[in-house]
């Protein structure tokens, strides 16, 4: 089988690619954001009146608790500037904290605008805000094809090692495991629903256990 083959029929791979191209502390910290989804849906509400814009954030066990706060932060807001800055921050950071509670993950706290959240998760914003996800699809496509060619090509030339060279061996053995695993969580992404923010460690563990 030639190189360039292992690269064709790559779209079923690259559809929850995401999860690869950014640190997981990255997507987990996205909902953090001053300028993330999260937030930007309770400034919609706030400003509309409209809290269903916020409760599609929530599980809808946590409606009531949203609710009230929502009532709360409305009657502040029209005691002064000041307060209304006040309230709002306080409905941002409730609707985050039980937003991420409700996706199983910890809440930290709100992030800063403007963080780097490398090149992916941009462009999957900026695909569902343009209706159109073909820059996303070319770039995650480009980030496939690179990572499977680098670890097939150290694959291959780690392959070429003397049968009487045992630490030879084992850098094949290295680049072998280093790249089923990476072939295997390309799969794995593309195959499986998104998790949201759970992150299964310990069947990840068992697979690298496994290898």
């Amino acid at each position: 089988m030639k190189r360039n083959d292992i690269i064709t029929g790559l779209p079923f791979l690259i559809l929850l690619f995401l999860s690869l191209l950014t640190a997981t502390s990255q997507v987990l910290a996205h909902c953090d954001g001053l300028d993330g989804p999260v937030v930007k849906a309770a400034q919609k509400a706030l400003e509309s009146g409209n809290v269903n814009l916020a409760l599609i954030w929530v599980q809808k066990d946590d409606e009531p608790e949203i609710r009230k706060a929502f009532q709360q932060t409305l009657e502040v807001r029209k005691l002064s500037s000041a307060a209304r800055e006040l309230a709002d921050m306080y409905f941002f950071e409730t609707l985050v904290r039980i937003h991420r509670a409700g996706e199983g993950a910890p809440y930290t706290g709100l992030k800063p605008a403007g963080r780097d959240l490398g090149p992916a998760i941009p462009a999957a914003d900026r695909a569902l805000e343009n209706g159109s996800a073909d820059p996303l699809l070319k770039l995650l496509n480009e980030a496939v094809k690179n990572g499977i060619q680098k670890h097939f090509e150290q694959l291959m030339a780690e392959k070429k090692f003397d049968p009487d060279n045992v630490e030879a061996g084992r850098e094949f053995v290295k680049a072998y495991v280093e790249f089923v695993h990476y072939v295997e969580r390309l799969y794995e992404a593309a195959a499986k629903p998104a998790p949201g923010h759970l992150h299964d460690s310990e069947d990840t563990a068992a697979h690298k256990e496994a290898h």
